[in-house]
């Protein structure tokens, strides 16, 4: 199968790639840096110039493609709002592009989006929050739109994606506790985050695009969830800061725009992720990542 990947050169997308490679298939890679394409094509890729700003050239892009995984997305959290927005033009675009042809797309979202229960893990087939209460909702709303025009598509959930180096949200997370010169947790620090180690949500999207299902929902989901207090307890003992819980009223003086993750209980299971695809994650843990970062100054 040749597969395009948007966001190809990324943390996830040079995983996927190298993932893909190794089990034999092409990729064409969408890659906008120069710095970052000679990596990619290391990996194994065909290096695709280009940019998710410009819809004629993705869809030129993925003329010679069997499949698409979207992982692309502009991590700015300061126009997060217009990020989002930006996603559901780029989906519906890659849609118009595959429309009639049967060949998969594959959008990616967050196991938050479907924890409308409160303190039971998300399920893949619980039905998501909407856009007008998370703007990242928008991406799966795009999908579903696409989806009823006929295209294959389907959704990989993403939770806290991790190695030595980066692990999802707990990585600006780490920044703040270094400029603040402690790590807190919010109360009690029970809340939960989901998390999986990069290698094995690679190959959770290998199978997905292999599996090729229309409207299929996958949760990359190793470890349902990790608590707040754990995490801030092990980046307390690496970087050798105090941990300390603080109260609600204060988490946002505290972590900014990261207070209204760390005040949600936010697990996901995997069961019917693991059932569908034969997927089992076989990675390091959250915290054992944790406990081995690779910061500068430790």
């Amino acid at each position: 199968m040749r597969v395009f990947v948007t966001g190809a050169s990324g943390f996830i997308g040079l995983a996927v790639t190298r993932d893909l490679v190794a089990a034999g298939h092409d990729v064409i890679g969408l890659c906008r840096s120069e710095a970052k394409a000679a990596a990619l094509a290391e990996a194994g890729a065909e290096v695709y110039r280009g940019s998710i700003d410009d819809l004629d050239g993705l869809a030129a892009g993925l003329e010679r493609a069997d499949g698409v995984i979207h992982l692309a997305f502009k991590h700015d959290f300061s126009n997060f709002v217009a990020n989002c927005q930006d996603d559901r033009r780029v989906v519906t675009g890659l849609g118009a592009a595959l429309r009639g042809s049967n060949r998969p797309l594959i959008v990616t979202s967050g196991t938050g989006l479907a924890n409308t229960v409160p303190g039971e893990s998300a399920k893949e087939d619980n039905p998501i929050i909407g856009s007008d209460r998370h703007p990242r909702a928008i991406s799966e709303e795009a999908a579903a739109d696409v989806a009823g025009t006929g295209v294959n598509v389907s959704v990989v959930r993403l939770p806290q994606v991790h190695d030595v180096r980066r692990q999802g949200l707990i990585s600006p997370v780490i920044e703040i506790y270094r400029q603040k010169g402690a790590c807190a947790y919010v109360g009690d620090g029970a809340t939960r985050w989901p998390a999986a180690h990069v290698l094995d949500v690679a190959r959770l999207y290998r199978l997905a695009i292999e599996k090729a299902e229309p409207n299929a929902k996958y949760h990359a989901v190793a470890e349902e969830g990790v608590t707040l207090r754990t995490i801030a307890e092990t980046i307390g003992k690496r970087l050798d800061l105090p941990v300390t819980s603080i109260t609600p009223e204060d988490a946002q003086a505290f972590f900014g725009w990261l207070a209204m993750f760390a005040t949600h209980d936010v697990p996901a299971s995997n069961a019917q992720t693991r059932q569908k695809l034969g997927w089992t994650p076989t990675g390091p843990g959250l915290l054992e990542d944790l406990a081995q970062l690779e910061v500068d100054d430790v």
